[in-house]
């Protein structure tokens, strides 16, 4: 993103902010909306194959990573170039367009394509953080970050129980709902939401942040940030296999409908923003960063090991919750180490 300067924030309303908000929470309640039935539409196109529907749905999710992690930077750069404005608007809209494409895609191939895309539509998030920083002073923006990682968690807990709810009906439906929420964003932020970076505040060239792998220089430079990064990516590496087998695992095993599985989703959302709003905060005030990192990395892997039947699935799943205390301590000492680096 663009060099911090002492040029005064502009003054924006208050309707652009809230369509931060709204454009952070209709994003991940899309996403959250095809997460109980991407998988079903996956295994439908493979004739009901319980394993095969599991490996292509696990090259789904690599594909849209990929494209989060080559594209969050490129987009960070255009913003920083052509301001947040453009590349918000274009995002929204070329995620409806999407949603849409995926919903009548006729084959896997198509689907793979749309699911592509959407990795790359849903880098934005980034440039949303960019914009609050844009307009608002240092002092204030606590609140401002977390209201929007509210927003995040909103659309994760409700998205899930309206897509297990409208997949139960449709497995089409789901997409058509992501879509309409999409656009319905983008037509709301096209007359609500102004630019945030003045021209003479926008880099002249910010291809150079645009370099997925550049931040590989600065953990090179710091060996305790350099074995945090290590602990983050066996972490994520380890979380983020479970949502994309979520479904097909419990449907299979415990025979569970697209209703359930989505229920089951919002509930865990539920724990996690317990877990990051009202516990995290105390907790690490009470025992420490360290301590709070390494029981957030035990209750985590507990949570993993303690599904033996359906309740205790879900049981375990929120209690895996309790790992985001690890993500909530893990980040200060990431920020800290990453300030002495420079």
């Amino acid at each position: 993103m663009a060099e911090p300067t002492t040029t005064p924030a502009p003054s924006v309303g208050g309707g652009a902010f809230i369509f931060i908000l709204i454009m952070v929470a209709f994003d991940f309640l899309a996403f959250g909306i095809i997460a109980p039935v991407l998988p079903d539409l996956i295994r439908q196109f493979e004739g009901g194959d319980f394993a095969r529907a599991s490996s292509i749905t696990g090259y789904f999710g690599f594909a849209w990573a990929t494209m989060q992690f080559l594209f969050s930077p490129l987009l960070g750069a255009w913003s920083d170039r052509f301001g947040r404005r453009p590349v918000i608007l274009i995002s929204c809209f070329g995620l409806s367009i999407d949603y849409v494409f995926m919903a009548l895609a006729p084959s896997l191939r198509w689907l793979l394509v749309g699911r592509i895309i959407s990795g790359i539509t849903t880098s934005n998030v980034s440039t949303a953080f960019a914009y609050v920083t844009d307009v608002t002073k240092p002092a204030e923006r606590a609140r401002p970050f977390g209201l929007i990682s509210a927003a995040f968690g909103l659309g994760f807990v409700i998205g899930p129980a309206v897509g297990g709810w409208l997949g139960n009906m449709n497995l089409r439906f789901p997409f058509w709902a992501a879509a309409a929420l999409s656009l319905g964003n983008a037509l709301y932020g096209y007359f609500v939401l102004p630019e945030s970076l003045p021209p003479e505040r926008r880099a002249k060239s910010a291809w150079q942040m645009a370099n997925p792998l550049g931040s590989l220089r600065l953990l090179s430079s710091n060996a305790e940030l350099a074995g945090l990064a290590v602990v983050t990516t066996l972490y994520y590496l380890a979380h983020n296999s479970l949502p994309s087998m979520w479904a097909l695992y419990t449907e299979y095993r415990y025979a569970w409908s697209r209703r359930d599985v989505g229920l089951s989703l919002a509930v865990v959302g539920v724990f996690a923003a317990l877990v990051s709003g009202a516990l995290v905060g105390p907790f690490v005030k009470r025992f420490g960063e360290r301590r709070s990192l390494l029981s957030g990395l035990l209750f985590g892997t507990l949570g993993f090991a303690g599904r033996r039947d359906s309740l205790h699935c879900v049981v375990g799943h929120c209690g895996s919750r309790h790992a985001v205390a690890d993500g909530a301590a893990r980040g200060p000492v990431l920020a800290r180490e990453a300030a002495r680096s420079y």
